[in-house]
């Protein structure tokens, strides 16, 4: 059992930084995992986070992540709903570390705020570039395996940091590491996808230029 008023605020953070990033990938799913975790005695929260372990927020956070696991798994779609959740998941996470550290002082306070919101906007930002990146494929399973796998770490990571603080910010680390660089390799493939969009529309006006030029002569 982890007693967050005693623990150093290195723990603190790498507790964070693992939550964070669950949030990032399924605010929902960490809510409701940090609420029961709470509820049954393995995570004393901090008092300005003990509405996660009421029931109704619970109850409220599990419907909503009930919702999520099959929106998040329709082609396509899939897009729209991570798009919208670029204004729910990052600001939350930054809100939950800031209240999170509320016992800190402010500066660390903002520090943490800034923190959190931050390693929930790389998870969610690798979360997806990678549906991006597997959007194109004909067959749907790649698309339901990869947001299994993220439904999976997200309530693993938050469970694993409510005992093992240290180790789940270790791994929240390697996996921003991944993120960040599955994000920089989105980039350029959408760069180098456009360029040759342009480079195809050109050659297109300019053939039928062509022929528009030698029909009117």
């Amino acid at each position: 059992m982890l007693e967050v008023f005693k623990i150093s605020s290195g723990e603190l953070f790498a507790l964070l930084t693992a939550v964070s990033f669950a949030a990032g990938l399924n605010l929902y799913a960490t809510i409701a995992v940090l609420g029961l975790l709470a509820r049954l005695g393995h995570l004393p929260l901090p008092p300005g986070l003990l509405v996660l372990q009421s029931w109704p927020v619970i109850a409220a956070s599990a419907v909503l992540f009930l919702i999520e696991f099959f929106a998040d798994k329709i082609p396509a779609f899939d897009l729209i709903w991570n798009a919208l959740h670029t204004f729910i998941r990052v600001p939350a996470a930054g809100l939950i570390a800031f209240r999170a550290a509320a016992q800190l002082s402010p500066g660390h306070q903002l520090l943490a705020m800034l923190l959190g919101a931050g390693v929930a906007l790389v998870a969610h930002s690798g979360k997806t570039a990678a549906r991006v990146a597997i959007s194109p494929s004909p067959e749907p399973f790649s698309n339901s395996t990869l947001s299994l796998s993220e439904d999976a770490v997200a309530i693993g990571l938050t469970w694993l940091a409510a005992s093992h603080p240290y180790l789940a910010g270790t791994l929240a680390i390697s996996l921003i590491v991944m993120f960040s660089l599955l994000i920089v390799l989105t980039i350029r493939l959408i760069i180098r996808g456009l360029r040759t969009f342009g480079r195809q529309c050109r050659a297109s006006i300019g053939w039928i230029a062509s022929r528009f030029a030698m029909i009117s002569s």
